[in-house]
């Protein structure tokens, strides 16, 4: 497997065409079909099916087309490094955040932050499923924001940044938007949207349970925006962290009976190892005015 490999499949999968694909390789159509059939006798299986102009990705062209783009990324990223560095261009920063953290509390402190430290760029990327502060460890990351801290390790420096309530989220103009505590017996008359990316899925569904309130939900989504979108239309209600709102037309009360929450951390490496201005930035982190 080498890298034109990566970049012909890639190429492919976008536009399930052997000869757009190859267009946009820059090869002819034989050297891309040869390429895409070595990748699949080294995999061991197809990874597109050939129906004529019905070409589709098999489940394992799926898996591999997803791979190969955090491949691209990762070869992306290395080049803006690796110029950066010889040009003297200014150091990049690669900053990861969970994906049900909202941007709205961050980015004062970014903007901050860039202020500062005039020498640097930030990339921010979004953790996938699985990821968290392990992707620091391999270097994969700078830092990384989580809504919880990993598990104790001397090799992470972990700041705190703030804690937020899970609250009641639903259309500005729903029924209980009226209420300054919403009770269970009351989320429970209303369709329900389930957050499938939260990482607190488990303690929500307990805590709401334990007030007798079983939640049927009819519509589940990991995505926060396709979530979002269905509670600010006054479709459905849920339960989200109270800084998370990115969909305008949300209003977020109290639950009574529920009090979980959460404390969102910054995670670096420690030690004299880690970039200088990621340091900077974590002891900002710290001293900054979350509230």
């Amino acid at each position: 497997m080498d890298i034109n490999q990566v970049r012909y499949f890639l190429n492919l999968a976008e536009t399930l065409n052997f000869t757009q694909a190859a267009r946009r390789s820059g090869v002819s159509q034989p050297s891309l079909t040869r390429a895409i059939q070595r990748l699949e006798e080294e995999l061991g299986s197809p990874l597109i099916y050939r129906d004529g102009k019905d070409s589709r990705l098999t489940a394992l062209g799926r898996d591999v087309q997803a791979e190969f783009m955090r491949i691209e990324l990762a070869l992306r990223n290395v080049l803006e490094h690796s110029e950066s560095t010889v040009l003297g261009r200014r150091r990049i920063l690669d900053i990861a955040v969970a994906p049900t953290i909202g941007p709205a509390t961050f980015a004062a402190f970014f903007d901050d932050a860039l202020g500062k430290l005039p020498s640097i760029k930030i990339n921010m990327h979004q953790l996938l499923a699985g990821e968290g502060a392990d992707e620091v460890l391999s270097g994969k990351y700078h830092a990384c924001i989580l809504p919880r801290a990993p598990r104790p390790n001397p090799k992470f420096n972990v700041v705190p940044l703030f804690s937020e309530r899970f609250l009641l989220a639903c259309a500005e103009s729903h029924p209980l938007a009226g209420k300054d505590v919403v009770s269970t017996e009351a989320i429970a008359a209303y369709p329900y949207v389930d957050r499938l990316a939260c990482e607190f899925h488990t303690e929500i569904t307990e805590h709401l349970m334990d007030q007798d309130a079983v939640m049927q939900p009819r519509f589940s989504a990991e995505r926060e925006d396709w979530v979002q979108q269905m509670v600010a239309e006054g479709r459905a209600i849920c339960i989200m962290p109270e800084r998370s709102v990115v969909v305008q037309g949300i209003a977020t009360r109290p639950v009574e009976g529920i009090s979980l929450e959460r404390e969102l951390v910054f995670v670096t490496v420690s030690g004299s190892g880690t970039p200088l201005e990621i340091r900077k930035i974590a002891q900002m982190a710290a001293r900054y005015d979350w509230a």
